[in-house]
């Protein structure tokens, strides 16, 4: 097994995050008004927000499907990268969160590309059909990520790009004392993804730890 040939310490994450699509004015500010209304911290970071962008962006997606919305900073980066046609369907809980996205995405260049539905995932899912998204973003409750990979897989066309944010839980996942229902959740979640036929998977280190998976098409 080959080893990391180049340490990556604060300094050189910093040089990497300068060679990245920066932050821009409106999601700065929507970042910051998130915590000035009192929703909970908005915890993807720029760099993985511009990993989404190119990924979507490269894959040509058209149908996007976000499960937790919070404020719509990772909604509006997503809209960014898809076709002229493209269009992201996000998922939200609170009708407090759901509220305060809207109105911020209706400030944004992605206002006529999103839309948010309000209310439970684990239910509202079921508005999609077999096989119409070409990318599922999964960015709620831990403890309810089995569940949302059962209906994204159902959700995912062939070929489709499964996302999922948090896995490495702030190094969590990998420390054997931690027991939490949040780190439970995740590691069923990444065990089941592990177990899945039609699934080719990684994690990339963005952020607090992004996995992406792409549905194989099925044996002929």
């Amino acid at each position: 097994m080959s080893k990391l040939s180049t340490p990556v310490d604060a300094a050189l994450f910093d040089f990497i995050r300068g060679e990245t699509i920066q932050e821009d004015d409106l999601l700065r500010d929507l970042r910051q008004a998130a915590l000035a209304a009192g929703l909970p911290e908005i915890h993807i970071a720029p760099e993985q927000a511009a990993f989404l962008q190119i990924l979507l962006a490269a894959a040509r997606a058209v149908r996007v499907v976000e499960i937790g919305t919070l404020g719509g900073y990772s909604a509006i980066s997503m809209a960014r990268g898809l076709a002229a046609d493209g269009h992201v369907i996000t998922h939200e809980l609170e009708p407090k969160h759901a509220a305060f996205a809207e109105e911020w995405i209706a400030k944004s260049d992605q206002k006529d590309r999103i839309e948010v539905r309000v209310g439970d995932a684990h239910e509202t899912l079921a508005q999609h059909a077999d096989g119409t998204a070409d990318a599922i973003f999964i960015d709620a409750e831990k403890e309810g990520y089995v569940d949302y990979l059962v209906q994204s897989l159902r959700i995912l066309r062939p070929g489709g790009i499964l996302l999922a944010d948090n896995v490495l839980d702030g190094g969590e996942i990998n420390d054997p004392n931690a027991n939490s229902p949040r780190v439970r959740g995740l590691r069923d979640f990444l065990k089941r993804v592990r177990t899945t036929k039609h699934l080719q998977r990684i994690i990339v280190p963005v952020g607090d730890g992004c996995l992406v998976a792409v549905k194989s098409w099925p044996p002929m």
